[in-house]
């Protein structure tokens, strides 16, 4: 007869089995976006989300379902925390009997940010919780500050545009961009990018500043720049239908490189460097030239029109 430890051996292999062919079936059925089956990344996401300072929490006891990353075993373990490849077996297999033998584990230990999980030491104790379908476990947190929420079905693709549109509303709330220009689409698809467009106001501010004895506001400049840089750089983008040359980035995107484009052109050419110049010569060099008929037939619409 099969001693208890033999059939909980037993038990542990068929559970890895099962855990494993699982991971295999969810990749297959996310080939087409491998995002939604890849593990968050802690690292990753603190680059993302840059929290300012950290909090020691203690012992609490957390969700499983709120646990969605690790910090240094996200490649072995899916989106769902199911073991990815053979060599996690031994270990899994360990801590998968110390579950059946109600052997009570160490406490595993966890970064909070967002108001999720991120596993710092426990990746398998969390893997085998999830197969097990246990919901709570025991955890040592340490909490990281952040504005951002975070959804525990979210890829960092998705995080990176809930970020984006966190900047966003806090750049419209401090300059009341829409309300001076009516304009709601200064979108971006990458971080940062307001930071970028508020120095651009700011250093259109300076050289207003130089012709005149009083400065002039921000709000002001703000209007001033929009009508007079920015305004005429997305007039040149619909124009010359460059969006087509770049798809999946916003005018607001193709402004942010084409002014950086424009300087380089001046710097090497001079100051006289024309602003429609600058934008032909990026979407020659770097775009995709999908573009390219919609500007020639363009062009034989204008000609006709003028005769």
């Amino acid at each position: 007869m099969e001693t208890n430890d033999t059939m909980q051996a037993l038990q542990a292999a068929e559970d890895f089995n099962k855990a494993k062919n699982k991971a295999l079936l969810t990749r297959i059925q996310h080939f087409m976006n491998t995002d939604k089956d890849r593990l968050l990344s802690f690292n990753d996401v603190k680059e993302i989300l840059q929290p300012k300072n950290q909090v020691y929490k203690g012992m609490q006891i957390i969700p499983v379902k709120l646990i969605v990353g690790s910090e240094g075993r996200y490649q072995d373990f899916n989106r769902y925390f199911l073991p990815k490849a053979e060599h996690l077996r031994a270990r899994w297999e360990r801590v998968d009997q110390a579950q059946l033998k109600d052997i009570t584990l160490p406490p595993i230990q966890l970064y909070e940010i967002g108001g999720v999980y991120f596993v710092r030491d426990g990746n398998h104790r969390v893997s085998v919780a999830k197969s097990q379908g246990v919901e709570s476990i025991d955890a040592e947190v340490i909490s990281l500050s952040s504005e951002i929420a975070i959804k525990p079905n979210q890829t960092i693709d998705d995080l990176r545009h809930s970020l984006v549109l966190y900047e966003k509303h806090i750049f419209y709330e401090k300059t009341n961009f829409g309300v001076l220009t009516g304009d709601n689409n200064l979108d971006f698809t990458e971080t940062g990018r307001y930071d970028t467009i508020y120095n651009h106001i700011l250093v259109h501010k300076y050289f207003i500043n130089q012709g005149i004895k009083k400065e002039i506001p921000f709000s002001d400049a703000l209007v001033s720049w929009y009508q007079n840089v920015y305004s005429p750089i997305v007039h040149i983008i619909k124009e010359e239908w460059i969006k087509l040359d770049f798809p999946g980035y916003t005018a607001s995107d193709l402004y942010v490189w084409i002014v950086k484009h424009w300087d380089f052109l001046k710097k090497k050419y001079g100051l006289h460097y024309s602003l429609s110049k600058a934008a032909k010569d990026f979407t020659v060099k770097y775009g995709g030239g999908k573009g390219k008929f919609m500007r020639f037939l363009s062009g034989i619409i204008g000609n006709l029109s003028a005769k």
